[in-house]
């Protein structure tokens, strides 16, 4: 098979809680690309320095796994004044993959990602948002228990444990507490949805203009108290179930929420939206993951590509590629109209 002659970077971080993608999801994203492209290399950026030197490199295409680094590496993840690295490749007109700042600044803060879906009147829950240094006060949460406590701003399930659903103010104080002193984060707590979890896979089709959305349903063990929760446990752990979605109705139901998600925050190529239901089985945004774990087999975002479409891992890593590099002819994040998988071939669905 002849290469091509594309120079590319696979961005990762070594310090803790800059790398959205682990080592274990680079090498294997760096071996698939080593396939088939002449020049692969692995970018540590850790630095403004770090940064420099790869910008000075020029690569054809910076495989995204980093979506921030803090301009003063004392204060790390606190740190106010973010370099957010699509911005700087933008500036520098080098492409990457997956989406820009604003999308990135969105998903990375629950609460913000959570507002602008309810300023376009999408379904999520009610929330609130308590600061990592605020005294908990009786009327500061004004949401009707059970309530779903999680940091704002963790990814891969961290925070989230047993005692994260909460029926009383006490077991709330408690939950806020520990959060706040365990992982120094505000806490975003929201009204409980009971029902069943899904996770969708969201990928633009390079052949058609529009994007696969691609649902399973995801299925944790029951805790000690009885919830199916998707906590960093399991999530590590890859315990939890993975199951189609066969009936029509919810799936275009849920898929149609994920991409109206999608375009509400601004996402472009790829991305994940998870979506619970309520109580009455209606569809609510919970989060999104827009650089989601790309190992084979582990993670929703590669197990639904696969049971939904076949596409296998390999694919699935060049098709991101190539979106990628597709920005370097031309850079047009917007689509006019999305596709979504509801059954065995694609169907259109009006964005409004």
């Amino acid at each position: 098979m002849k290469k091509s002659n594309e120079y590319i970077e696979v961005v990762r971080s070594s310090s803790k809680g800059l790398s959205s993608i682990s080592k274990e999801s680079c090498d294997a994203i760096t071996a698939v690309l080593a396939r088939h492209f002449t020049n692969v290399g692995v970018a540590l950026i850790n630095t403004v320095s770090d940064l420099e030197a790869l910008v000075g490199r020029r690569p054809d295409l910076v495989f995204l796994g980093v979506k921030f680094i803090p301009a003063d590496p004392a204060l790390g993840l606190a740190d106010p004044n973010k370099i957010w690295l699509s911005d700087v490749f933008d500036e520098h007109e080098i492409a990457y993959t997956g989406s820009s700042q604003t999308a990135h600044k969105l998903e990375r803060n629950k609460d913000l990602a959570k507002q602008r879906v309810r300023d376009v009147d999408l379904k999520t829950a009610a929330f609130c948002v308590i600061g990592q240094n605020q005294v908990l006060a009786n009327n500061d949460v004004l949401l009707d228990f059970p309530l779903f406590v999680k940091p704002t701003n963790r990814g891969g399930g961290q925070g989230i444990d047993s005692g994260s659903v909460v029926h009383s103010f006490e077991q709330l104080q408690t939950k806020v507490q520990a959060i706040a002193a365990g992982l120094r984060s505000d806490v975003l707590i929201e009204e409980y949805l009971p029902g069943r979890e899904f996770s969708v896979a969201i990928l633009k089709d390079n052949h058609m203009d529009g994007y696969l959305a691609m649902p399973i349903e995801l299925i944790a063990p029951a805790d000690k108290n009885g919830s199916r929760l998707l906590s960093s446990q399991v999530k590590s752990s890859n315990t939890e179930q993975v199951v189609e979605v066969t009936d029509v109705a919810l799936r275009s139901e849920v898929t149609t929420l994920a991409l109206d998600v999608f375009y509400a925050l601004g996402a472009r190529d790829y991305g994940r939206i998870d979506i619970r239901l309520d109580a009455a089985g209606i569809p609510h945004f919970l989060e999104a993951n827009l650089i989601p774990s790309l190992i084979s087999g582990y993670g929703s975002f590669p197990k639904a590509c696969v049971l939904n479409v076949g596409l296998e891992y390999e694919s699935m890593i060049m098709r991101i590629a190539e979106l990628g590099l597709a920005h370097n002819i031309d850079d047009s994040a917007a689509i006019s109209e999305p596709l979504s998988l509801a059954g065995p071939a694609l169907h259109s669905i009006e964005y409004v």
